[in-house]
């Protein structure tokens, strides 16, 4: 299929819902607000928020999107069955804009092995479910899992079935990965070929990464004439990942001329929000990742650092500053005026409403007596610190000593405050100050954390780069991600733990919401 005029390619970005449910932690609440605000202002047209059924937690998440965030479609996962729907429907409703995706597969192999069914009763499911869904938007989008492998007549017969019960998006989801370009293309040519009411909806495209193609999958569908794409931030998702909206984005800007297609992603967003996402979510981006990775940009070669000097285009298609990757060589000193903080959060893309400045400048201000000079990437440690420490928070760290030697046995003081009350400290020993830290923390709260992973990384450049603590912790069998950021390493290492304190407080919290309503 071609087109003579630049058409919209739809971005249905599914970061918060295929991408969140690969993680080995689950995001918060607030977690996955900042992800929403992010990706409202990069410009996706649909995000899809979560599964709203799947638990308390992710229904709470979902509605509160839906109440707080504007701008894009709000758009929530539901199986082809009435609760799934009917969670849908409450979860999203104070949405300005919602869409409920419902799904069943079609492909022989899951019709025989997963539910059993004939393609004619997964029909039938489907219709009853977009019509239940109907009743709450009439944004409707249906899936054909594991359209890849599933023959093009039958999805033809499935798919009109689903518009003709008022589907307004069929989406074709290659689930497993296993297409290849010229193939998936033709799989949606034959879909705009074989089936008569066709052209009453949007053909979108869902394409997994186990083979790596599943950009270039997404590409093939736009020419072939799909006009949604569904991808996440960094391509993160289940298994190898899903197709990645930064590079997704900028094929589609920088060879605009060859597809005749654009977005509305705001391109100059994409950098910040893939470092946001990234550490959320605790899923570094390798450094030679098209598009956001450290190397993107960078030049090795004597022959292509003399090229680029000359003339940026021998050697790059396109400016770190499209997708609003700024210079780190800028420094500040504690003589910096709050004016200079604000140009460079505003030159950075934030906004007055992304971050408390009378904070940052007072956190700047003690960072710059320690280090001597701070760096925009020093700035976005303070704002991400800033948001990870709310007052809201039921522990909050006071003060902390930890002595470090080479000697078997090492010791920490902690004292934190517990639900806003006075400060209570606790003195521990450990193999080192921050098991010691661990230690004493424990016997503050009560709480019996099982530390699964501890990952120590540095925010910058060189001896004065901040640290970051990332751990994920297990509690009750659920995995939680804690993050702490500090320029001494014992005081990240405690800030996280004590992330992690707060997410299952929060979590405890839901469900005692949940057992409330049930003894109604």
């Amino acid at each position: 299929m071609t087109s003579t005029k630049n058409d919209k390619v739809i971005v249905f970005d599914t970061t918060l819902r295929d991408g969140e449910q690969a993680l080995r932690a689950s995001l918060s609440k607030r977690e996955k607000l900042q992800i929403a605000h992010a990706l409202a202002k990069l410009g996706v047209d649909v995000m899809e928020v979560g599964f709203p059924v799947s638990s308390p937690g992710d229904f709470d998440a979902v509605k509160s999107i839906a109440e707080q965030v504007k701008g894009p479609t709000i758009c929530g996962l539901a199986r082809a069955v009435e609760k799934d729907i009917v969670a849908c429907g409450e979860a999203l409703a104070p949405a300005e804009k919602r869409r409920i995706h419902t799904f069943i597969a079609t492909s022989p192999i899951h019709l025989e092995h997963k539910l059993q069914k004939t393609l004619e009763q997964a029909g039938d499911m489907a219709v009853k479910a977009i019509k239940l869904a109907k009743t709450y938007t009439d944004d409707v989008e249906f899936s054909c899992e594991d359209a890849g492998r599933t023959p093009v007549a039958d999805l033809a017969y499935i798919i009109e079935r689903a518009i003709d019960a008022g589907a307004t998006t069929i989406n074709i989801p290659d689930t497993v990965g296993y297409t290849e370009p010229t193939e998936f293309a033709k799989i949606i040519e034959g879909i705009f070929e074989q089936t008569p009411n066709i052209d009453k909806a949007v053909i979108s495209v869902h394409c997994h990464n186990d083979l790596g193609l599943a950009v270039a999958n997404s590409v093939a569908a736009v020419q072939a004439g799909a006009r949604q794409i569904e991808c996440t931030v960094n391509g993160i998702g289940e298994r190898a990942g899903n197709c990645a909206l930064e590079e997704i984005a900028m094929i589609l800007k920088t060879r605009e001329e060859r597809f005749n297609v654009s977005t509305n992603i705001n391109h100059e967003e994409i950098y910040r929000t893939s470092k946001l996402v990234s550490q959320l979510c605790n899923m570094p981006v390798q450094q030679n990742k098209a598009i956001v990775g450290a190397n993107a940009f960078a030049h090795s070669s004597g022959i292509h650092q003399d090229g680029v000097l000359k003339a940026q285009n021998t050697y790059e298609i396109m400016k770190p500053e499209h997708i609003g990757m700024q210079s780190n060589e800028l420094n500040m000193t504690s003589r910096s005026g709050r004016h200079v903080i604000q140009h460079r959060m505003s030159e950075m893309g934030y906004t007055d409403k992304d971050y408390d400045l009378d904070e940052v400048y007072a956190a700047f201000l003690a960072l710059a007596d320690k280090k001597g000079q701070v760096h925009d990437y020093d700035l976005e440690a303070i704002v991400f610190n800033q948001q990870l420490e709310q007052e809201s928070d039921y522990y909050q760290l006071s003060s902390l000593q930890g002595l470090s030697s080479n000697l078997p046995v090492n010791t920490a003081t902690v004292g934190i405050t517990i639900g806003g009350d006075n400060v209570v400290y606790k003195s521990d020993t450990g193999n080192g100050p921050i098991e010691a830290s661990y230690k004493a923390l424990k016997q503050l709260t009560g709480v019996e954390l099982n530390i699964i992973d501890f990952k120590l990384d540095s925010k910058g450049e060189g001896a004065d780069a901040i640290g970051q603590v990332d751990m994920i912790a297990q509690y009750n069998g659920r995995n939680f991600h804690g993050t702490g950021l500090a320029t001494d390493i014992i005081h990240a290492g405690v800030k996280a733990y004590i992330h992690v304190l707060n997410l299952i407080r929060r979590a405890q919290q839901v469900e005692d919401i949940k057992e409330k309503h049930q003894g109604i």
